[in-house]
């Protein structure tokens, strides 16, 4: 129990409730997550077009995802962009058409440009947008108005991630890389 004399001064009768209530601030603040990074421009952007076919979702790469900074891990070691920026091609397999002529240009100021060709077909994909570096600087997340991949970095060459955030295995691994030229 509280020692009764503690309040028999008016001055501290008139202050009792200030240790309850720094008690409680300090509650407070110990319940709050500060684990998940906050982005301010989570909403700004938005997902993949969803007008395409599923070819469109294969060069997007990810069908369904959410905005960028959601769920993701930011890299909290230094990446220097002139160690991925550069041109890269590569053609990725495609339902239905023959295959996804991509070019892809990383430029050091975390923005990008992708132009995309369905062989056999007239559909193109001319698209900008900017970049973010994750999990200590293996992936490169590409954001544009039609455009949501994620890549992994390798040497000389980007890996084409599945819509989990996987590298591709298996037999058609080697179809789904951007070289650098």
């Amino acid at each position: 129990m509280m020692n009764t004399n503690f309040f028999k001064n008016d001055r501290l009768k008139k202050y009792g409730w200030l240790p309850t209530m720094c008690l409680l601030c300090l509650f407070t603040v110990a319940c709050v997550d500060l684990s998940k990074p906050q982005d301010d421009d989570q909403a700004a952007t938005g997902t993949a077009s969803e007008t395409g076919s599923a070819s469109s979702n294969a060069q997007t790469g990810q069908e369904g995802t959410t905005a960028a900074g959601d769920n993701e891990s930011t890299t909290d070691v230094a990446v220097n962009p002139t160690d991925f920026e550069g041109s890269y091609e590569g053609t990725i397999p495609c339902e239905d058409c023959q295959g996804i002529r991509t070019k892809i240009v990383i430029n050091n100021n975390e923005t990008f440009q992708i132009s995309s060709e369905h062989l056999g077909t007239d559909k193109k994909l001319n698209d900008n947008g900017r970049f973010k570096v994750l999990e200590n600087g293996s992936i490169l997340h590409l954001r544009g108005k039609d455009t949501d991949l994620k890549l992994k970095i390798a040497k000389d060459k980007l890996l084409h991630l599945d819509n989990k955030g996987e590298v591709i295995e298996g037999e058609a691994a080697n179809k789904f890389v951007y070289n650098k030229v």
